[in-house]
């Protein structure tokens, strides 16, 4: 039975994809004799945590003193955003706590379970465990390994190249596979694209067929050669430009001085909170990211078209995680475990 009710409460978690970032995916079930009584989720960034919206949303408030509480992270043990949940838990001395996973986060990890047992509490942790580190994979990386997670994407013709020789790439993938690019933008926090990609393609890196948060773009100009007429200069999105001149903000944009190797962009990413990251070009970019494995998942489209020559695609040694067909296009996911 544990199981199930937790079953439930990560369901309810992944509510909060592309809206709780950087907090975790957190949901939760309060259950009295085997009978769901309460749910919640954390919702949005800076809002009630799942707890919070769980005990709320209990009718009779006296059951919660013979229930058992479901919730798929460690409940917070720290003032910030919200009080915290673990007090909120002593208060309606519900008896029990059942849970995922621990908080890897200094400012939780432990003390939220420590802080229950103390007061009398029962805890059960590592229930359904290893669907909750792939649930908040973003989350646990972030703290674990202080780098966001980093998601590699391109689209690729039959024939291995991901743009003609002038640089041109519209369109490999088909309209579909376009839009659930612009889903998966809206599902992380930021997205990165190289200088030549940048300059040629004049993207707008943000989820215009898909209704959601635009992602925070990064963009690698070593000496300011972009044009200014180009949309990250003309629209509102905040935007990281990582160069090597200066450090200023102007507007939505926030220039950033540093070299522009892997290690100090993960740094910058890091500082600025960052937990899930889209690399989405170039072939030079993304094959640095391969070349030294620091990289967690690929998302790759092949088409039918034949360019017959141009800029070849990147090449990854793995044998790919699943594959999916999208009318003529093919999405093959590599995992780098």
């Amino acid at each position: 039975m544990d199981e199930i009710f937790m079953l439930r409460a990560l369901q309810l978690a992944q509510n909060g994809v592309g809206k709780v970032n950087p907090n975790p995916l957190v949901g939760c079930v309060i259950v009295h004799q085997n009978l769901i009584i309460g749910e919640g989720y954390h919702q949005k960034y800076g809002e009630a945590h799942a707890e919070v919206n769980a005990i709320n949303s209990v009718v009779n408030k006296e059951l919660l003193q013979n229930s058992t509480l479901y919730v798929t992270l460690e409940p917070c043990s720290h003032i910030g955003k919200t009080p915290p949940c673990a007090d909120l838990i002593i208060k309606y001395k519900i008896p029990k706590v059942v849970i995922c996973n621990h908080d890897p986060n200094p400012l939780v990890a432990g003390n939220g379970i420590g802080k229950l047992q103390n007061a009398g509490i029962e805890v059960l942790s590592g229930i359904c465990e290893e669907i909750g580190n792939e649930i908040n994979k973003r989350f646990f990386t972030y703290f674990n390994k202080k780098r966001p997670y980093i998601i590699l994407k391109w689209a690729q013709t039959k024939d291995g190249f991901i743009a003609k020789d002038n640089f041109d790439s519209k369109w490999i993938s088909n309209s579909y596979s376009r839009q659930m690019v612009h889903q998966w933008r809206a599902e992380e926090m930021a997205i990165l694209v190289g200088f030549n990609t940048a300059l040629h393609d004049n993207p707008s890196l943000t989820c215009r067929t898909f209704v959601g948060n635009n992602p925070i773009r990064v963009i690698l100009d070593k000496n300011f050669n972009l044009p200014k007429s180009h949309h990250i200069f003309i629209d509102n999105v905040p935007t990281l430009i990582i160069n090597e001149i200066k450090s200023e903000k102007i507007n939505h944009i926030s220039f950033i001085k540093s070299n522009q190797n892997i290690e100090s962009i993960l740094e910058i990413l890091y500082y600025n909170k960052i937990n899930s990251i889209i690399i989405e070009g170039g072939s030079q970019t993304h094959q640095k990211f391969i070349d030294n494995n620091i990289w967690d998942e690929a998302r790759v489209f092949e088409s039918d078209v034949l360019f017959e020559k141009g800029i070849n695609a990147p090449k990854i040694l793995k044998f790919p995680f699943s594959e999916i067909k999208i009318q003529n296009d093919v999405l093959r996911i590599y995992k780098n475990n």
